[in-house]
């Protein structure tokens, strides 16, 4: 029986996907329940997974976009897995007989083939048009990192395919010619080289959003500064209590959050929208969380964190941003926020202007803590202290609202007891 694999339905926004990589080879047995292809929505990517036990047959090129309930392949259920899985042709004129060797290469190969690629290492991989079956995990399970991939691919980080290696070696010993950084759709000048690399439908629809941001609100910025001390001095205080509770470190996000929802609260229209002529507000608070991966910024929603704890807030944040290292991140996951909150202090950001998250009508920046001369009852000392920013469209947020919203944020931060109680 032949089972086609479609496009699953993945938001109902949503009508086509691009075909970020295939983790299997067209021809090849694989198991149900199999990660057999990955998809790139303009969210978020997503796993497709073998229906049941077959052969593959793949029908659409990686990089090709697809509509949502399109045929992409085929699943023959009646073929054999021996037809599948040709032995593997050797690659060198030299071999090793010893069981040693004889296990490490057995090792590899297995690498390659039986473990699924996480995106990052699968968009390395198919750039570079690598052989996996010649390099060695180093991950858990023996999976390939991105660490494996690069230092196959030698010093320097050059995009040199394992093929033209392989190549080389056989080849007699001449002169070494130089290694082009980019082999494949470059040109040379005395500048250097270059390579155009298409964007992934995240990275475009990335670049879409922030123009629209940019072009359909009147953007404005404002900011402010908060003395962290007594909230890093609640963190010390606590942090081993509360990791040994919990099993997780209680960061500074939590409190962050906490401090945001009481300020949507006393400031409703920062956490509404502009729906045509009409403002809508919520009597609900959708935090979005702003994690950056290899792939472009996703702001993951925390939904009802009004509701939740400081250790449920905390924990949210820690699933998605795991979820969003291992390409994990859904399109439910990414709907719905109210507000957001992205904090540039993780990369040593002292100041910026974040941009909106459409149809968010505000967005939170935070930065890095720096120790800074401040007067505090006369006295100049040393204290903690972070720039904060609120960017906002001025169309449904006036200056005094963004004014005293960041002030109620300070005020939550610098007075945490405040948080707990809720005034």
């Amino acid at each position: 029986m032949k089972i086609d694999v479609k496009v699953p339905a993945v938001g109902e926004s949503i009508t086509e996907a691009t075909i970020g990589s295939w983790n299997k080879k067209n021809g090849e047995f694989v198991k149900r329940n199999e990660v057999i292809l990955l998809l790139e929505t303009d969210k978020a990517s997503v796993e497709v997974v073998a229906e049941n036990d077959g052969v593959l047959s793949i029908q659409a090129d990686a990089g090709q976009v697809v509509k949502i309930g399109a045929t992409v392949g085929v699943l023959d259920t009646d073929a054999k897995a021996t037809a599948a899985t040709p032995a593997s042709a050797p690659t060198s004129t030299k071999t090793d007989s010893s069981p040693v060797s004889a296990q490490l290469a057995a090792q590899k190969s297995a690498t390659a083939a039986d473990k699924p690629l996480s995106p990052a290492v699968q968009k390395l991989v198919t750039e570079n048009n690598i052989n996996t079956s010649q390099i060695a995990g180093t991950g858990k399970d023996g999976r390939l990192t991105k660490g494996d991939v690069l230092m196959n691919l030698g010093a320097g980080g050059g995009n040199v395919p394992v093929q033209k290696t392989a190549e080389t070696t056989n080849s007699k010993p001449t002169a070494p010619a130089p290694t082009p950084m980019f082999p494949e759709g470059c040109r040379s000048s005395k500048q250097g080289e270059k390579k155009l690399v298409p964007m992934t439908t995240i990275r475009k629809k990335i670049a879409e959003r922030l123009v629209e941001a940019k072009n359909t609100t009147a953007l404005l910025t404002t900011f402010n500064e908060v003395d962290m001390t007594k909230l890093n001095d609640i963190r010390a205080k606590y942090k081993d209590k509360f990791k040994e509770k919990y099993g997780i470190n209680l960061g500074m996000m939590g409190f962050f959050t906490k401090a945001v929802i009481e300020a949507l609260k006393a400031f409703p229209n920062v956490n509404a929208y502009i729906n045509g002529t009409d403002i809508e507000y919520h009597n609900y608070y959708n935090i979005g969380i702003a994690v950056s991966t290899e792939r472009g910024l996703m702001v993951p929603v925390i939904k009802d964190a009004d509701q939740m704890s400081l250790f449920e807030i905390e924990n949210a944040i820690r699933n998605y941003a795991l979820k969003a290292r291992d390409g994990k991140i859904s399109v439910d996951d990414l709907n719905g926020g109210t507000f957001s909150i992205t904090n540039g202090g993780v990369f040593g950001s002292l100041m910026s202007t974040p941009i909106l998250n459409p149809p968010q009508s505000a967005i939170l920046g935070m930065h890095k803590v720096e120790d800074r001369a401040v007067v505090v009852n006369g006295q100049i000392v040393a204290r903690p202290m972070m720039y904060v920013a609120l960017s906002y469209d001025h169309r449904i947020i006036d200056g005094k609202d963004s004014v005293g919203f960041l002030v109620k944020i300070k005020e939550g931060v610098e007075d945490p007891e405040r948080l707990l109680v809720g005034v």
